[in-house]
């Protein structure tokens, strides 16, 4: 009898422990993601994009900065303009409730917005904790390698990879910023859905020679049909992306 108290002891703390586990890896601390929708040609951007700087040194924020083509109009073309980041916009305006798109503009997790030069907005919204989905990111045999465990109960998802260049200096030679040179951090190169996520175990691979030539790093996040708010994320840097083309 003593035997079989000891055995189903050990098998209560052994669910236990594993319960635990589970609800470990479900609720895991995540960094904060901040996109900054910004552009070369608007005199209002430069300011925003310095602060991006600075958080991007922090550990416990995902930065990204995602440049709109709607002010090319000006005189400058924006060389890193990209049509997903004006739609990725558009679809936040309608589900924050904006009448319409404007830069800079800051989004924190897909749950609100601020413009980009409001210090104390975004810096109270940034200290809220947060839990979020485990993702994990490597670099195998030319891919780059996106894991996710199963989890329950969960919002089908969409995983979307996104590549980055960490640093950026651009000279301005016309429209509102011209003669400047722009200090840009965090330049969002490429966006790509890589596919859904319903809460089982899977694995999604992207070739690293598919990706920009001048990306740096990369980041995934997990956000729900529709771009809905962000539960899970994870940012890696790149090996050259050159020597694999």
């Amino acid at each position: 009898m003593a035997a079989l108290r000891s055995s189903g002891l050990i098998t209560c703390l052994a669910t236990g422990l594993l319960m635990c586990s589970a609800a470990a890896a479900a609720a895991q601390p995540r960094p904060a993601v901040l996109e900054l929708f910004t552009s070369e040609g608007c005199s209002s951007c430069p300011p925003a994009e310095a602060y991006i700087g600075e958080l991007a040194q922090r550990s416990d924020v995902l930065a990204l900065s995602f440049h709109v083509d709607y002010w090319d109009s000006l005189g400058w073309r924006d060389r890193f303009a990209l049509e997903t980041a004006v739609e990725r916009q558009r679809i936040y305006s309608r589900s924050l409730g904006r009448s319409s798109v404007y830069t800079p503009e800051v989004v924190i997790d897909g749950r609100s917005d601020y413009v980009g030069t409001d210090r104390s907005g975004i810096a109270g919204a940034l200290a809220a904790n947060r839990a979020g989905v485990p993702v994990a990111i490597s670099l195998s045999g030319g891919d780059v390698l996106v894991e996710l465990a199963a989890q329950d109960r969960l919002t089908r998802s969409d995983v979307v990879l996104i590549a980055y260049l960490a640093k950026a200096l651009s000279p301005i030679g016309r429209g509102e910023n011209a003669g400047r040179t722009l200090q840009e951090f965090n330049v969002v190169r490429a966006v790509r859905t890589l596919g859904r996520w319903e809460g089982r175990a899977v694995s999604f691979r992207a070739q690293l020679s598919s990706l920009p030539r001048d990306a740096t790093d990369v980041a995934v996040l997990v956000q729900p049909l529709g771009q809905g708010p962000i539960i899970g994320v994870a940012s890696r840097r790149l090996e050259s992306i050159t020597a694999v083309q």
